[in-house]
C-alpha cells in the first residue's frame, strides 16, 4: 500500500479504523483493477474486501456510490456493504508521511465469475439493469466526459509522441490505431439525450458479478452516477452477448428479460453505442499515458502499458454493433 508499507501492519490500522476487533489480521492482494487494488483482509474468522485507492479519492462519488448501492439493495440487488469507519465516513486515508493511500471496507464475497453465456445469468442480469434503470429515473447532472467525449488528434498525437520517445515496442501499433480505427469510433461519441439520464451503476460488465452461494452480486460500484440508459443498455448487451464474437441470442434473451423487468431503453442505431466507444478510446488514452507517467510506480506503468495494448487488439467492431442494431431494431 502506501509506502509499501507492509500488509499486516496495514492491516491492523485499518481494523482499527473500522473498529474490527483485536485480531490478529492478515491482509493478501487479490487483483488489480484501473482504479484500485483489492485486498482480502481477515481476522476472527471473519474477511473483508479492502479496495485500495491508486489515483486519489473524490469523497463526493463515493457518496454517491454509497446511495445509489443503498437504493439498490431496497430493491432486492445483492452487492457487496460499503462499510463506515468509526467515524461515520465510507473512505478513509491511512496516514503516512507520504499522504497515504485512501482505502473502502467493503464485505467480502465468496463466489466464481459469471457465466455470460448462462442463460439463468443473463436473464438475471437483464432484471438487474432494468431494476436499476427505473430507481435511476429522473436524474439530474450532467455524464463525466469519460462517457462522453474522447481525446482529440492533439491529445492521441502527444501520448504517441511520448510513447514512441519511451521506446516502447507497441508505439507502431498505437500509430495505427489513431490513424485508421480512433476517428472511425470517434464519429459516434456524441453528447447524450438529457431526458434520457437515469443514474445507474455504469460498469456493468460480467467481471463484475460474482455468483455466490445465494445467487449473482453486483461489484464495484465506484462509478455510480448519470448516464444515458440507452446508451448504459448498449454497452451491456455488446459486453454481455460476447463483444466482436456477438451472440444475437444472449443478446435477445437479455434484451427480452430486461424489458420484462420495465426497462424502457432500446438500440436506435450505431449512435446508442456511445458509451461504449467513448470509454473505450479514453481507456487506451488513459492507460497509454500512465505507461509512460514519471509520477507513478513502475508497477503503474508496467499495468498501464499491459492495458494499453491489451485494448488496443481488442476493440469494438462497428460490424458486431450493426449485428445488435439489426437483430433487435428496438425490440427484444
Amino acid at each position: 500500500m502506501a509506502e509499501r508499507t507492509r500488509p499486516d501492519e496495514t492491516a491492523g490500522v485499518i481494523a482499527e479504523t473500522y473498529s474490527l476487533g483485536s485480531g490478529p489480521w492478515n491482509m493478501t492482494p487479490v487483483t488489480r483493477g484501473a482504479l484500485g487494488q483489492i485486498w482480502k483482509l481477515s481476522g476472527n474468522g471473519r474477511s473483508w474486501a479492502v479496495k485500495e485507492l491508486l489515483f486519489g479519492c473524490d469523497p463526493a462519488q463515493v457518496a454517491r456510490e454509497a446511495a445509489l448501492r443503498d437504493s439498490a439493495a431496497a430493491l432486492g440487488i445483492a452487492s457487496p456493504r460499503l462499510h463506515r469507519d468509526r467515524h461515520g465516513a465510507h473512505v478513509c486515508r491511512l496516514a503516512s508521511p507520504s499522504g497515504g493511500s485512501w482505502v473502502k471496507l467493503y464485505d467480502w464475497i465468496d463466489g466464481s465469475g459469471a457465466d455470460a453465456s448462462d442463460p439463468e445469468v443473463l436473464e438475471w442480469f437483464g432484471r438487474t439493469m432494468a431494476l436499476l434503470h427505473r430507481a435511476g429515473e429522473g436524474a439530474v447532472g450532467t455524464p463525466g466526459d469519460w462517457y462522453e467525449r474522447c481525446p482529440d488528434d492533439a491529445g492521441w498525437e502527444d501520448v504517441l509522441k511520448k510513447v514512441r520517445d519511451a521506446g516502447l515496442p507497441w508505439s507502431d501499433e498505437l500509430g495505427r490505431f489513431i490513424a485508421t480505427s480512433a476517428p472511425r469510433l470517434a464519429h459516434w461519441v456524441t453528447p447524450s439525450d438529457t431526458g434520457d439520464l437515469v443514474t445507474s451503476h455504469l460498469d456493468l460488465q460480467p467481471q463484475n458479478v460474482l455468483v455466490g452461494p445465494d445467487g449473482p452480486v453486483l461489484l464495484d460500484w465506484d462509478n455510480a452516477g448519470p448516464v444515458s440508459a440507452e446508451r448504459e443498455f448498449a454497452r451491456a448487451l455488446y459486453t454481455w452477448s460476447g463483444g466482436n464474437d456477438v451472440n444475437i441470442a444472449s443478446a435477445r434473451r437479455l434484451a427480452r428479460a430486461y424489458r420484462e423487468a420495465g426497462g424502457r431503453a432500446v438500440l436506435t442505431g450505431p449512435g446508442s453505442f456511445s458509451m461504449l466507444f467513448a470509454t473505450a478510446l479514453n481507456y487506451i488514452h488513459v492507460q497509454a499515458e500512465t505507461a509512460v507517467d514519471p509520477e507513478v510506480t513502475a508497477e503503474q506503468r508496467d499495468f498501464g502499458a499491459r492495458q494499453a495494448l491489451t485494448c488496443l487488439r481488442d476493440l469494438p467492431d462497428l460490424a458486431a454493433v450493426s449485428l445488435l442494431v439489426a437483430a433487435l431494431d428496438g425490440r427484444s
